[in-house]
């Protein structure tokens, strides 16, 4: 094989990568190339066997994720592989060099999707982008669509929602602005990756309904809506076999019924056997290993590995390499406006926080001039989680520099304590947060300082409000706890408890601000203080966005995209989930352990089915915390003149919405629909269509248009391995979410019907 490649080396010098020679370049290739483009040039630092031939321009990105292999002598240059999906995660210093080359730490996934505006989502997009063309990148790793299935998934910071809907249309947006710069995305993790714990072997056991109409869904939008570059597969099992060597999946969902026209690449190390990778339709395998390079030459010599499937990879590999700012020869800067992309990210923030209570307590009126704040995280803001989601940026503005920023005083003396605390913490937490970190995991957060009484009185004899900050740190290779994360500790519950008391007493208001990158419970604390700002992890200009709608200069707009139960037992998917487990990353191997079968770590059972979030809380009529769809405003909305027409194969809703308050503002306005029955069980309403007004003045209105298609309204039938449209009549309920409805609107449908292409079977 060797004297055959290096003759047909010698015959092919000339023969350089373009456009249009794609085909001519696979040809000219040697078994050996293509398997070497194929597998990536593995990942410095990474104890792990790399491959065998092939050379790298890895220097010209430091800190990307990964590239693919250059081969000069066909003139196939390396591309760089980027981590987001909160901003672009490179070095910020490179060796013999003093400039620095930092990076804009966005909002996290959920507060994006929580702002309900694909056009905000387009813009921040759009920037973060321009900072990968800028930077030399050629695609971003991002965005993460898995949906919420439990409320303690350690990564559900970088999803988006509990609904497809939702999790699809919020991922077009964010595609599309990535892509606008002529950089590439790669949508991930495909799919399933519903959990942290074992998530490189956990075997996902799932009915093909509940994978097509919940967890496939919101890819399904996406992909067919923003055509991204690349598709990054999942590290789980779906139902027995890898996600990255399921040609069910890869080739008979993703390409032959979507029609998905990319590259796909695994997660990094992701997957056991490279021949079955390809086999599969996984082109890319990242970031390479000897072993995958071996299988691949093996299995095609043996005969195991159609060449074809080889060379179907190849060309997609390459497809994608002269799309790129690379291949093209971008002249990058390495010098982005950072400043430009600072305000960006501030204005988005503040339109993905939710205000979850308020008793008059926001926006801080002219009295407003002194503020005590309590609480860890308001001195040392979280902006976003940790991983591949977190960004090396130059700085991250605290809700103390906010509060002083907008004009407010706060009393340094708590500031000096709390710093003196945190460096106390730092000391007893040294050992175990170094292991964490070094291991890929979040570290642990200082304990809640005790205030005592004294200093409690005398803050509110001199102060005109309190602040009180609850903050959670999750990210990748461990899911959440449930007591002292999901639930608070005891010490921030008597935090919340004195603080209010001790201000109170003085005629004065309280309010909590949650920085957190997932659902925390509420129920049993929330009416204690005056007022609930649910303000997400807002990225690096967090403290002033959250200082931004704490003054009023920004109305709060943000509307949850995930159900907050009132006890974590009440979610349906916490019967099957890994609470407690321990099964952290640095113990799992990358080419597949041999598993036992302890119950929610080798495998998890979705049980609960389709019934994921609201669709299970609504439609059992359950109590919740705060319902899906929900969220305050510092103005009030009226809805009216709610129409109903049918245009071809579609349903148009038309809504007027009128801003009767005081102050201008945005709504979010969903379309819900409850069907009829048919041949499955259906839940009581599901989102079908959302928009996101301009801003309205005092007085104001303006009219809402949502559209939904016929095929947006069927329910997969396994018994029929089919789309299908019930005949009957629908209820169209247009709301301010799922359980305040405005107004409801009937239309009968007639029968319809989409035939899958492949059955893609529970085994």
């Amino acid at each position: 094989m060797a004297i055959i490649g290096a003759a047909m080396a010698s015959c092919t010098s000339n023969l350089k990568l373009n456009e249009n020679n794609i085909d001519a370049i696979v040809e000219a290739m040697t078994l050996e190339e293509k398997a070497q483009l194929i597998i990536g040039v593995g990942m410095p630092g990474i104890p792990v066997d790399q491959p065998v031939i092939g050379a790298s321009d890895a220097g010209k990105v430091p800190g990307a994720a990964g590239f693919t292999a250059t081969i000069e002598r066909l003139g196939i240059p390396a591309i760089a592989l980027c981590d987001g999906p909160a901003g672009l995660r490179i070095s910020p210093t490179r060796e013999g060099d003093s400039q620095t080359y930092y990076c804009t730490h966005f909002p996290i996934g959920t507060l994006l999707a929580s702002t309900w505006d694909t056009e905000l989502v387009k813009k921040v997009g759009t920037a973060m982008g321009n900072e990968v063309l800028e930077y030399g990148g050629d695609v971003l790793l991002a965005p993460a669509v898995n949906i919420h299935r439990n409320p303690l998934c350690g990564r559900n910071f970088e999803y988006y929602s509990e609904d497809p809907v939702v999790t699809g249309k919020i991922a077009a947006a964010y595609i599309e602005g990535i892509q606008s710069n002529g950089v590439g995305t790669s949508i991930k993790h495909f799919a399933f990756n519903s959990q942290e714990t074992n998530r490189m072997n956990n075997n996902a056991l799932i009915d093909v309904r509940t994978m097509r109409e919940i967890y496939l869904k919101g890819f399904e939008i996406a992909i067919k809506e923003a055509q991204p570059w690349t598709v990054m597969s999942s590290y789980n099992y779906i139902n027995g076999t890898y996600t990255s060597e399921s040609k069910d999946l890869l080739t008979g969902v993703l390409r032959d019924e979507w029609g998905f026209k990319g590259t796909v690449m695994t997660d990094w190390f992701g997957g056991a056997n490279g021949a079955d990778q390809v086999a599969a339709g996984n082109d890319m395998l990242q970031p390479g290993r000897q072993t995958q390079y071996n299988d691949i030459v093996k299995a095609v010599n043996e005969g195991t590995l159609s060449i074809d499937d080889v060379n179907t990879s190849v060309k997609r590999i390459l497809t994608l390499i002269v799309k790129s700012p690379t291949f093209k020869a971008y002249q990058y800067s390495n010098k982005p406006d950072l400043k430009a992309h600072a305000q960006i990210t501030r204005q988005s923030a503040t339109e993905g926080m939710v205000l979850l209570e308020n008793k008059g307590a926001l926006p801080f009126g002219a009295n407003v001039k002194n503020v005590a704040v309590f609480g860890n995280t308001a001195y040392s803001w979280i902006a976003g989680g940790t991983g591949s989601g977190d960004v090396n940026r130059a700085y991250t503005v605290n809700l103390i520099d906010g509060l002083k920023g907008a004009g407010y005083s706060v009393n340094d003396g708590l500031k000096e304590s709390y710093l003196a605390w945190f460096e106390k913490e730092e000391q007893a937490n040294a050992e175990i947060n170094n292991e964490r970190r070094q291991s890929f995991l979040p570290s642990l957060l200082p304990r809640e300082m005790k205030i005592e009484n004294s200093v409690l009185a005398k803050e509110a004899q001199a102060q005109d409000i309190a602040l009180i900050v609850i903050g959670r740190l999750s990210g990748e290779g461990s899911d959440r706890n449930l007591a002292g994360d999901f639930e608070l500790s005891k010490d921030e519950t008597e935090l919340i408890k004195n603080v209010t008391t001790a201000f109170h007493a003085r005629g004065k208001k309280a309010v909590v601000v949650l920085n957190i990158g997932g659902v925390i419970e509420t129920a049993s604390w929330k009416n204690i203080p005056d007022a609930v700002l649910c303000a997400w992890q807002g990225g690096q200009e967090g403290g002033n966005s959250v200082a931004d709608v704490l003054s009023g200069k920004a109305n709060p707009s943000g509307k949850l995209t995930m159900t907050w139960p009132v006890k974590y037992y009440d979610h349906p998917s916490s019967k099957n989930f890994p609470l407690g487990k321990k099964a952290a990353m640095l113990n799992m191997k990358f080419d597949g352990q041999t598993r036992s079968d302890e119950k929610d770590v080798d495998y998890t059972q979705y049980e609960e089915g389709i019934w994921v979030g609201y669709r299970w809380f609504n439609t059992k009529n359950t109590k919740v915390s705060y319902p899906f769809g929900y969220g305050l405003s510092y103005t009030s909305f009226e809805y009216s003149n709610a129409a109903i027409k049918s245009e071809g194969n579609a349903i148009i809703v038309t809504v007027d919405v009128k801003n009767t308050g005081k102050v201008a503002g945005k709504e979010v306005v969903q379309l819900y629909v409850s069907a009829p029955k048919g041949a499955v069980e259906k839940p009581s309403s599901e989102l079908k269509a959302f928009a996101k007004t301009e801003t309205l003045e005092p007085g104001a209105s303006t009219s809402v248009t949502l559209k939904v298609n016929a095929s947006d309204l069927t329910s997969f039938v396994p018994a029929e391995n089919a789309w299908v449209l019930d005949e009957g009549e629908y209820i169209f309920c247009v709301g301010a979410s799922s359980r305040d409805i405005k107004a409801k609107l009937n239309a009968k449908l007639g029968s319809w019907k989409k035939q899958a292409s492949m059955a893609f079977t529970a085994r």
